[in-house]
């Protein structure tokens, strides 16, 4: 049996974008998929407005933490998701690099940041159909 995938998000402050992109990811995988997330410079906590939208979907964020971007992170991973992270997060030949144009939900109310959670729960799913094919009987 094959290893899982691992997907790394990376943010500049991961107290947002990447937050719900690796949360989301995690619960429609269900395990299939291995989860992390990181900024090149880590906010004190996960932005409150987007732990209230995540909590409108039954995930909850309040144990989350940011966490430093780290060259040992990439290399651990199969794909790394940029968003706006600039040219902060290192490349290593054989990984798959993407980058999500996503707004930022920094300084934003709740109902402007319910359109950015469905736009990345939107891509989480597609990338997982590309991750783990639905086995075909």
């Amino acid at each position: 049996m094959a290893e899982i995938p691992t997907v790394l998000f990376v943010c500049v402050h991961n107290a947002g974008r990447s937050q719900m992109a690796a949360a989301l990811l995690a619960h429609h995988a269900a395990g299939a998929v291995e989860v992390r997330s990181a900024g090149s410079e880590p906010a004190d906590a996960v932005n409150p407005a987007v732990r209230e939208v995540m909590a409108e979907l039954g995930i909850d964020l309040s144990a989350e933490k940011p966490k430093r971007l780290t060259t040992d992170a990439v290399k651990a991973s199969d794909v790394v998701i940029t968003m706006g992270c600039g040219d902060a997060c290192p490349i290593f030949p054989g990984k798959r690099y993407l980058d999500w144009d996503l707004t930022d939900p920094a300084g934003k109310t709740i109902e402007e940041i319910r359109p950015i959670r469905d736009d990345i729960d939107a891509r989480v799913r597609s990338l997982l159909t590309e991750l783990v094919p639905s086995p075909t009987h």
